[in-house]
């Protein structure tokens, strides 16, 4: 593909209150919020190689692309996937800070552990292992 392949830069999940999402993601998941995006607006997250980010279900962009999922969507905004070393660790934790399981730890055939669990505003988040470990 040379020189202009893309890049994942950003996953944005559109919630009611992007300061209380983000603020769940920091508890649940141990993710930073970068202090210098936080607004009513916009809260993105650190997370590596790929932004994770916070925006209302309704401001200016949804609006010129016609509008997100409704409320009560739940999963279908999006599914988010982050990875653990100790995936039974951070589904217990996610748990015990207000995380809803969805299915428990599971060993899979393709080396990984993963679990499901829902956020505060009824999106599932994949937890997982690194791939082999």
């Amino acid at each position: 593909m040379g020189g202009n392949s893309a890049q994942l830069a950003y996953v944005i999940v559109y919630v009611p209150d992007v300061n209380k999402a983000a603020e769940f993601y920091q508890k649940a998941f141990n993710l930073e919020i970068r202090p210098q995006n936080k607004t009513n607006s916009w809260v993105e997250m650190e997370t590596g190689a790929v932004t994770l980010a916070f925006t209302p279900l309704k401001q200016r962009e949804t609006q010129l692309i016609g509008g997100v999922a409704p409320p009560n969507a739940g999963n279908n905004r999006v599914d988010i996937c982050l990875n653990f070393p100790d995936v039974d660790a951070a589904y217990e934790h996610a748990i015990s800070v207000g995380a809803s399981p969805v299915a428990d730890p599971e060993d899979k055939v393709w080396e990984q552990k993963v679990c499901y669990v829902k956020d505060l505003n009824e999106n599932i988040v994949r937890l997982g292992s690194f791939v082999g470990k």
